[in-house]
């Protein structure tokens, strides 16, 4: 397994090396040491670079660089830096896709000696199952920055014109329904807008729910690729006809930013994702929709419930030169006292959320997050493995396969699923040619049985 993981990690690396670089990790400015962090170029992180000059005034002696990149592009370039031991990075930003293989690959720096040592840090106020997917054996390998699932935000303006009723619990069936009546290309507005961008974290993640959730699974109990099954089939058919028929204009490119930017303006009636767009669908300076949204849970076709389970987080590479530097700009990212310092600064509906069970004590977010606060809540307590699928499967994850080889099958399935979308090929022909790549990577798993 290690061998086959690091054997990936440096193809990986190979094809990245005309990729955006960086100075070395630990290198000295002219005022001190310089942390680089690799971060993803979302907006709640956008906001923790706007208050870093914070940090640095606290920390004499710490300046900050900051490598921003796309999220397809930061996962490669994270990827290939921590495996290959290229100490590019003193901070970098991953997932619980990452945290526990690479902590069990030895790529990371333990962090609970840190943990334990922070007076007030409070690693018990994280939601558990949040704290939980950043663990191995015992100990946090990752910090939470923002935590997430998914669920589905809905027009109630829209809804109450049409005389509608969106469920506090709905089918996928009464959604495809509501977005037939709900499209309309005369004023722009879509039915529903749905992730169609290749990449594993991009598209492959609410089709991944979307899957599960019709009784599909990516691999059986013993390996065997499942993707011309028919309840996969069933999936995508769905998934692909959906999105054609009454999703957005250009689909098949667009991610969590480009339906974000269609819902917050107006030309979506309903749009299914992470719990963390309701932050910016409910901040007046990015949003024309302010207050005309509903939030319910992840739309079920045969399981109990079907959100996924997500959080951007903050690891030291192994091989980061000064520790200490690092974990103090980590703790500072991901205390308490920093939800607090995007609100005052920002607005309570620009915290990052779904991380600390004390953010959803405070009398400020309450109020604003009132909307959205307790089904995101909800959606990550429900997101567990065994009620998001109907039969056993040998991996874990929920909008992911918990394996290395992931990064590379679901982009390559992800690319077939785009391309349905866009036209290109059937989607018969789409997962053919995904069946193909899966049972690669079943075999392999096989072997080593």
């Amino acid at each position: 397994m290690h061998s086959r993981i690091k054997k990936l990690a440096l193809l990986a690396c190979a094809g990245l090396l005309t990729l955006t670089g960086c100075a070395g990790a630990g290198a000295l400015g002219s005022g001190g040491r310089t942390l680089v962090v690799a971060i993803v170029s979302n907006p709640q992180m956008e906001d923790a670079i706007a208050l870093s000059d914070q940090f640095e005034r606290d920390n004499p002696g710490i300046k900050l660089k900051f490598v921003q990149l796309p999220e397809n592009q930061a996962r490669a370039k994270i990827t290939a830096s921590t495996a290959t031991e290229g100490g590019e990075f003193d901070v970098v930003m991953i997932s619980n896709y990452e945290t526990p293989q690479w902590a069990a690959n030895g790529w990371l720096e333990n962090l609970q000696p840190y943990i334990e040592k922070s007076e007030g840090y409070d690693p018990g106020d994280f939601i558990p199952s949040i704290r939980d997917s950043l663990s191995y054996q015992g100990s946090m390998y990752a910090v939470p920055f923002y935590g997430e699932s998914s669920f589905l935000a809905y027009r109630k303006d829209l809804f109450e014109q049409a005389g509608l009723t969106m469920p506090e619990h709905p089918t996928w069936q009464q959604i495809a329904d509501f977005a037939a009546k709900l499209d309309n290309k005369a004023t722009g507005v879509s039915g529903i807008c749905l992730r169609g961008k290749p990449g594993w974290g991009e598209s492959l993640a609410p089709f991944s729910t979307v899957a599960n959730t019709f009784g599909a699974r990516w691999f059986d109990e013993n390996w065997n690729a499942q993707l011309t099954s028919p309840e996969f089939r069933s999936a995508a058919e769905f998934y692909v006809d959906l999105v054609r028929q009454h999703g957005e204009v250009g689909a098949s490119s667009a991610g969590f930013s480009e339906c974000g930017t269609r819902y917050g303006q107006g030309q979506a009636a309903m749009w299914y994702d992470a719990t963390v767009m309701a932050g910016t669908n409910e901040d007046p300076e990015s949003s024309k929709i302010v207050g005309k949204s509903g939030y319910v849970a992840a739309p079920v076709e045969r399981t109990g419930s079907s959100g996924w389970l997500y959080t951007w987080s903050l690891a030291m590479p192994k091989v980061a030169e000064d520790k200490d530097a690092a974990w103090r700009f980590m703790r500072w990212m991901t205390d308490k006292e920093f939800v607090r310092n995007v609100g005052n600064t920002f607005g309570w509906n620009r915290v990052p959320p779904g991380c600390r069970l004390s953010t959803y004590q405070i009398p400020e977010y309450q109020q604003a997050a009132q909307a959205y606060a307790q089904p995101t809540l909800d959606g990550i307590d429900r997101a567990q493995q065994r009620n998001a699928m109907l039969r056993p499967v040998p991996y874990p994850g929920i909008q992911f396969v918990g394996i290395p080889e992931f990064q590379d099958l679901g982009t390559r399935v992800s690319q077939q699923l785009s391309a349905a979308i866009a036209g290109q090929i059937t989607v018969d022909e789409a997962l053919q040619q995904s069946q193909e790549y899966a049972e690669s990577v079943g075999a392999a798993y096989r072997e080593t049985r």
